[in-house]
């Protein structure tokens, strides 16, 4: 955290040179000294240094500048900083002046030309005043700011990127905090346009994307190298498990993940059934820990970077990147997993990140606090989405399109929402329609069975119904099922036929696809069991198939 700062403007430099000397004899050890020699200099810096979110404890200015007096500039000062201290400089002449500041900007002492000495005239009166901002005025957060609203999907999206990679923010909801109001309307020129992200350092993004972020943040978005042992598509449980093996048993390995590591998984709030955690632990703490694993084992990982095209130069395997880049690789893992389906009813798409979201959106959750949300879902991550919202939430529903909560989520789990006295499930129930102008407002349930429907107040609602995978890359290339999962070893074999345009002597090892050297873990591959550990189980036993196809070749 940079020092609070004592901020001082005169136009005379010999009086501006005196008043800072005599600062940074008594408050150098604990505060920065900073001066301008006018008040429109000095409000440009104070900008900046709002944007940079330091702190001013303290003003001490000339009340009789040219153009603009110390009341003029104090007065519009305080807009930025509110609770330093203010003092003003004044000749005999202007003690009238100084005092009608009192009341029209809350002037907290004036002192008279000449101060000397210090210690008797200067010091005592900045210290009684110094004192009383310290005990006061907490200090600013000295990280990165957010800004924007809760009810926009621009905003949504830029706290979940900086969130799911694990990089603290500060949220400054405008609608609520007239400061941070202020704040965006001097960075953007009052021009409306949100979020807009403030960096320590003093830059301003607005309506950032991705790659802008990851770039500003220092996350490494680009190869350094052209060919490798092994790729990675995706960074989920499966490519994480993968990643870890590849580096730890000497293969030159590169995962790239679109979105952030920990895939799906990585938002979950709770993990529960995974081996050697009898506590649990978060996907986030899960993510984190694999992430940090695989770069102690020399394995390069690019976020966020999406994989676009896969094509065969044989003996290689070559991604194409969305920015263009080509790379290459003796051996591909396709872990690239799959995401929330769409729900495709009357208002979904106009209230995304407004109220609606799909998966467990963490980082929305303390916003509903004594709210009632909806959780749409009958597997694990629904369950646990719902666990997590009722810590916050006054009620949380679950809608679930079948009959019962125990045909598609664990037992453990099943028992903890029946024991949770603020959530309640709603079994053979779908939604059919959302409504609300700014945010979700209410939504329709229909119960399948009765086909009765029903229109009622909805602050928040997550889905968690089911994947779709994302396989675009390999279309054409490997062979996929109708559903778009990729096909792997025994699956390939139709009445012990091997695959069309198979071109080696053996069969498809277990977890191959239809071209030799192109691996499937994970979601992404039909058939997969949907648990954490299988995931990351089919990422370790891949890299022992890699090894085996790399002495075929």
């Amino acid at each position: 955290m940079a020092k609070p700062i004592l901020f001082t403007v005169d136009d005379e430099p010999h009086v501006l040179s005196a008043v800072g000397r005599d600062l940074r004899q008594k408050y150098g050890q604990d505060y920065r000294i900073m001066k301008a020699s006018s008040g429109a200099e000095a409000l440009e810096t104070i900008r900046q240094l709002k944007q940079r979110d330091e702190a001013i404890a303290l003003f001490l200015v000339d009340q009789r500048m040219p153009e603009m007096s110390g009341t003029q500039f104090l007065s519009q000062a305080l807009t930025f900083f509110p609770e330093a201290r203010k003092v003003l400089l004044t000749a005999y002449a202007d003690t009238e002046a100084a005092i009608a500041s009192i009341n029209s900007i809350g002037l907290d002492y004036y002192l008279m030309k000449p101060w000397d000495p210090p210690e008797q005239n200067l010091y005592p009166v900045l210290d009684d005043l110094l004192f009383d901002w310290a005990a006061t005025v907490p200090l600013p957060y000295a990280g990165i700011r957010v800004a924007g609203t809760l009810w926009s999907a621009g905003s949504h999206a830029v706290k979940d990127f900086l969130a799911r990679n694990q990089v603290p923010y500060q949220w400054l909801d405008i609608e609520s905090n007239e400061e941070a109001q202020t704040l965006v309307d001097a960075a953007t020129a009052g021009n409306g346009r949100l979020p807009v992200v403030f960096f320590p350092d003093g830059d301003v993004l607005i309506e950032p994307t991705p790659q802008t972020l990851a770039d500003k943040i220092g996350m490494r978005t680009q190869a350094t190298e052209p060919f490798y042992d092994l790729i990675i598509i995706g960074a989920g449980p499966a490519g994480l498990g993968a990643a870890v093996y590849g580096g730890s048993e000497g293969l030159r390995t590169l995962m790239i993940e679109k979105a952030a590591t920990g895939g799906q998984a990585g938002t979950s709030s709770r993990i529960e059934n995974y081996l050697g955690f009898p506590k649990g632990l978060s996907g986030a703490d899960l993510a984190r820990r694999a992430t940090a694993q695989a770069r102690r084992f020399g394995v390069e990982i690019l976020v966020p970077q999406e994989v676009v095209q896969v094509r065969i130069e044989d003996p290689y395997r070559l991604v194409r990147l969305a920015d263009g880049t080509e790379l290459g690789c003796k051996a591909l893992l396709v872990a690239s997993g799959a995401t929330v389906r769409q729900l495709d009813a009357p208002g979904m798409a106009n209230l995304t990140g407004a109220g609606v979201y799909y998966g467990a959106a963490i980082t929305e959750a303390a916003h509903y606090r004594d709210r009632h949300i909806f959780v749409v879902g009958g597997a694990n991550s629904a369950g646990q989405g719902a666990m997590f919202f009722a810590r916050y939430a006054q009620q949380v529903t679950i809608l679930v399109r079948g009959s019962s909560l125990e045909k598609g989520m664990s037992h453990y789990l099943v028992q903890q929402i029946y024991h949770q006295p603020n959530i309640d499930v709603c079994v053979n129930t779908v939604v059919t329609e959302v409504f609300g102008e700014q945010r979700l407002e209410r939504l329709t349930t229909l119960n399948t069975v009765t086909r009765e429907a029903q229109t009622v107040p909805a602050d928040a609602l997550f889905l968690f119904i089911g994947a779709v995978p994302h396989s675009d890359m390999v279309a054409g290339v490997v062979e996929r099922n109708n559903a778009g999962f990729i096909l792997t070893g025994t699956d390939l074999l139709k009445n012990g036929r091997r695959p069309q345009g198979w071109a080696s002597k053996r069969d498809p090892f277990l977890l191959e696809s239809s071209v030799p050297g192109i691996f499937a873990a994970g979601d992404i591959r039909q058939g997969a069991v949907r648990r954490v550990a299988s995931a990351v189980g089919e990422g370790a036993i891949t890299v022992g198939l890699v090894h085996q196809y790399l002495k075929t070749v």
